[in-house]
């Protein structure tokens, strides 16, 4: 194998890894990876942007019993020390965003990621439509 092959795989897995969507997706209930959900409630907690755009992105049914929760957090520090060179060499987190889905107290679905900036309207795009191709 030639040089010039060998630096066209590493430049072709560097782009590919790149533009990976590094969520973590937990299916706690296995069902919905083949029985998807006919709906989902959505109350938000607050009149921040998030909350509010949300309600645009999907028609939800007040009177289902699967009850889609969204948190997300901005600011977050990190003060251990084994983490210095990952903050140095890195974008290192520092907020993330989760959306879940519950029937009752039952967890069945999440979606979670790390971010490096306050949660924007585009992460929470992202994640929803995420949610949406998963278990809607």
């Amino acid at each position: 194998m030639s040089v010039q092959n060998v630096f066209s795989i590493f430049a072709l897995l560097f782009i590919i890894s790149g533009c990976s969507d590094d969520a973590q997706v937990n299916y706690y209930d296995k069902s919905l990876k083949t029985q998807k959900l006919k709906c989902i409630s959505y109350t938000p907690e607050s009149n921040n942007t998030l909350d509010i755009e949300l309600t645009k992105l999907y028609k939800f049914d007040s009177s289902c019993p699967n009850r889609l929760s969204l948190s997300y957090k901005s600011g977050i520090v990190c003060h251990s020390p084994y983490n210095v060179a990952r903050k140095v060499n890195s974008n290192f987190p520092s907020a993330y965003i989760t959306l879940e889905v519950r029937t009752g107290f039952k967890l069945r679905y999440s979606y979670y990621k790390d971010l490096t900036g306050k949660a924007t309207i585009s992460d929470l795009k992202d994640a929803f439509n995420r949610l949406k191709e998963d278990i809607l």
